[in-house]
């Protein structure tokens, strides 16, 4: 194990970067599968509280052992809206995946970082150049690809993934405001503190006590988002950004592959057109703001 870490560790820093995402993108593609596992004789929303549960509980030793940066705050009420929208978009993907062809949940997702940049204008007063509102534009055009409506009847819970990717968007906005004055280590502690009661008022409505299966595959949804989290942090903190969240959209490949073998699902030719051009767009996105980045910099 030790060879192995350091022959790793003499990688140039971009493949390392990129091999970490592409370990992230691995644990994020297990999310649906597991959920379509633990939601088939448990409620959807009975699983977000319980993965909370599990999360809270994996990273309490962090916390504790970080306590003095972690619980450190001047305000709590940002932590706790960021904590709202976090938990709505989670809720909403769970339900998603519960109940619709993974991949297509899992390119409509990918359209996060567009609808970040429509909120970062509206509510950050942001100033977006041409070649991003194209982009942006160009990569809702894959949503409503994915979609097709008017094309095809649309299954109105298509609406939850779209959901989702806005309270994700709202939450990675939250983020970028909290980040100014508190610690990354805080950001992190105070969401899974907050997850819990946020889940549990839903979950309150249809409470059940899960199975030893079911406590088992909620335990491993939470232990994979903790691995996709820790392997997502690991990698933007040797590489660029722009250079290694390319990586993260084979994660379609990989939900698609999971999905494949273990459902018999099989995404239609126009889920990959419309994925393919919303992670085009971000791409895009995150290469230009890369290099403006570099030039700021210099």
């Amino acid at each position: 194990m030790t060879k192995i870490k350091e022959i790793f560790d003499g990688l140039p820093f971009q493949i390392r970067g990129a091999l970490w995402m592409l370990l992230a993108a691995l644990f994020f593609a297990f999310h649906g599968p597991i959920v379509r596992m633990a939601t088939q004789d448990l409620d959807p929303l009975m699983v977000s509280f319980v993965r909370s549960v599990f999360v809270f509980l994996i990273m309490l030793p962090w916390i504790i052992m970080n306590r003095e940066t972690a619980m450190r705050t001047n305000c709590l009420p940002k932590h706790a809206i960021r904590a709202v929208f976090s938990m709505s978009g989670f809720i909403l993907l769970v339900l998603a995946q519960a109940k619709l062809t993974l991949a297509e949940v899992s390119a409509l997702t990918f359209a996060a970082p567009l609808f970040a940049i429509i909120g970062a204008v509206l509510f950050l007063k942001e100033v977006v150049k041409f070649q991003r509102w194209l982009a942006t534009f160009v990569g809702l055009a894959g949503v409503w690809i994915v979609l097709r409506p008017g094309i095809e009847v649309v299954d109105p819970l298509f609406i939850l993934p779209v959901g989702a990717a806005v309270f994700i968007a709202a939450s990675n906005l939250m983020i970028k405001s909290l980040s100014s004055t508190e610690s990354s280590n805080a950001i992190v502690a105070w969401l899974s503190i907050f997850s819990m009661p946020l889940t549990l008022i839903p979950a309150l409505f249809v409470w059940s006590i899960p199975s030893y299966e079911g406590i088992f595959w909620i335990f491993l949804l939470g232990l994979f988002g903790v691995g996709a989290h820790m392997s997502l942090t690991r990698s933007l903190a040797v590489a660029e950004a722009s250079a290694v969240l390319p990586f993260d959209y084979a994660r379609l490949i990989f939900t698609a592959t999971i999905a494949f073998f273990a459902f018999g699902e099989e995404p239609s030719i126009w889920t990959w057109v419309g994925g393919a051009i919303i992670v085009g767009a971000v791409a895009y996105i995150a290469k230009v703001d890369g290099r403006n980045s570099r030039r700021e910099l210099a």
